[in-house]
């Protein structure tokens, strides 16, 4: 009897293993069939919202992956989230792109394409006296976080204008915090203006009577410049070659619809930001907003190279210099682009 039961209790026991084993190689293929994905909720990321909330990647990459969308306030904190592996692919702006790319360990930090151009402005507070690059002196303005592309923007313009930020012992006391912080200040009237990307402009605007003294792409050559890029780890690139293939596929076939539908991608928003945020916007803010960016899957190379300059200018990039040399990845060879887009040195 003892006997029968020591053998009960083994096959009991192997079961038991091959039943834990298969539950953990399922939780391990789960996890393998995943991609995790990190965006804002803006309007200049109306490519991922809109073909995340269309199903447009989901039906491009198939049933089998799923894909794990994570919310972001700050371009700088999706860099950190890449570099400790908690995300794998990622929209952001053109600064923490770079800044990416120069401090990954052997340049991991990859573009992959584009997805908006344009989608930032210049908003002055009402009571402010504000009415040109002369009226900046002694004037308090917010920027989101210190390295992210606003901010990268208003410094530069500041010093292209022969001003300096408070702590560099120049009269404009920049400000970096978040958009809802922005919005609160620029409510108190505690800013004279702020440097902001959409639709957070447009709200400053349209719900607190903010001027709008200029579109950032007014600045830039052929009013385009890349705001949004679609960024990855290299290795997972090197790792799932078809899944990012479909999912380029499936960014480009989302900018075709949004730039086909506009009535339908503005609506589709509206709910996202209810759902994500609690917060209701009206069909002419989001309207505004997006007539005030282009959806592009173009990169733009040319901006990037210039944001690097100018970042490179506000000692973002170090001291020792930087090249942009491989910041592309060219996906349909598997291989990195051997175009040189940035080769500086300092001397």
């Amino acid at each position: 009897m003892k006997k029968r039961q020591v053998i009960f209790t083994g096959i009991v026991g192997a079961t038991l293993i091959i039943i834990i084993a298969t539950m953990v190689n399922s939780t391990e293929t789960a996890h393998e069939n995943k991609i995790r994905v990190a965006y804002f909720p803006n309007v200049n990321h109306a490519v991922p919202i809109i073909g995340m909330e269309k199903g447009i990647f989901q039906n491009q990459i198939g049933n089998n992956t799923i894909i794990e969308p994570i919310l972001f306030d700050a371009g700088p904190q999706v860099i950190e989230s890449l570099f400790a592996g908690s995300i794998d692919i990622a929209y952001v702006g053109p600064g923490p792109a770079i800044n990416g790319f120069l401090k990954s360990e052997d340049h991991n930090i990859k573009i992959l394409s584009g997805a908006a151009s344009g989608g930032a402005s210049f908003i002055v507070h009402p009571n402010s006296k504000i009415n040109s690059i002369a009226d900046f002196e002694g004037k308090r303005i917010a920027a989101p976080s210190i390295g992210n592309t606003q901010d990268i923007s208003l410094r530069s313009y500041l010093s292209e204008n022969g001003l300096k930020p408070g702590e560099k012992g120049g009269s404009v006391i920049v400000l970096n915090i978040s958009n809802s912080d922005i919005y609160t200040l620029f409510a108190k009237g505690d800013i004279d203006a702020a440097w902001v990307p959409e639709p957070t402009a447009t709200i400053l605007v349209q719900q607190l009577d903010g001027k709008r003294l200029f579109n950032e792409e007014e600045l830039w050559p052929e009013h385009r410049f890349a705001s949004v890029l679609l960024i990855a780890r290299e290795e997972y690139v090197h790792q799932n070659p078809d899944l990012i293939h479909k999912w380029l596929q499936a960014n480009q076939q989302t900018v075709d619809w949004i730039n086909s539908n506009p009535e339908q991608t503005r609506n589709i928003f509206i709910e996202f930001i209810k759902k994500e945020t609690g917060k209701s916007l009206s069909d002419d803010l989001i309207d505004e907003s997006l007539s005030n960016l282009e959806i592009t899957s173009d990169p733009i190379v040319s901006s990037i190279h210039t944001f690097a300059k100018r970042a490179d200018s506000l000692g973002y990039l170090g001291r020792h210099g930087y090249s942009l040399d491989g910041i592309f990845f060219d996906i349909n060879s598997n291989s990195q682009s051997q175009e040189v887009l940035v080769n500086h040195d300092k001397t």
